[in-house]
């Protein structure tokens, strides 16, 4: 298989695509899901936080953390996308993409909570993110163009963007 020209990496936020979604689903391993009521409810009752969605400053500081991550371990970031309640990003790097992705959530969930220590809030998160996400290899540069257009254009499009 050729070595693959980008990736994209997808990871929600807690709480907000739970298994059993109305939405589908992805279980690890076995692929797209449908929905499941029961067992939507028994994973939202094993919740610790309520559900995690991001406000516009939020999503801001989650873009920048992404390009300064990118920037710093000279990885090629073609578009990020946050948005209220998931995060996108296209880049290239000779990384494991799991990798990648996982620094990103570590790295942004650091500085979400360091804001929320400086805004004075009583109460800070623990749980920003899904375990997990999703990391797909994009063949080529027709696919690499594509996967950018859908990241940058297509999102604002869906408007599910609660803020």
């Amino acid at each position: 298989m050729p070595e693959p020209v980008g990736f994209l990496l997808t990871w929600t936020t807690y709480g907000t695509w739970l298994p059993g979604d109305e939405r589908g689903w992805i279980k690890r391993g076995q692929g797209v899901k449908l929905p499941d009521p029961v067992l939507r409810d028994a994973a939202a009752a094993r919740m610790t936080e309520p559900a995690c969605t991001l406000d516009a400053e939020q999503r801001r500081l989650v873009d920048e953390t992404v390009a300064d991550h990118c920037r710093i371990r000279g990885w090629h970031l073609h578009a990020v996308s946050c948005r209220s309640n998931h995060v996108h990003v296209v880049l290239s790097a000779e990384v494991n993409p799991v990798d990648m992705r996982d620094q990103f959530k570590a790295w942004c969930t650091r500085k979400l909570k360091e804001r929320q220590r400086r805004d004075g809030e009583q109460r800070i998160r623990q749980k920003w993110w899904t375990e997990r996400g999703g990391q797909r290899y994009i063949a080529d540069e027709d696919g690499l163009e594509a996967t950018i257009l859908y990241v940058v254009e297509a999102q604002d499009r869906k408007g599910r963007d609660l803020h």
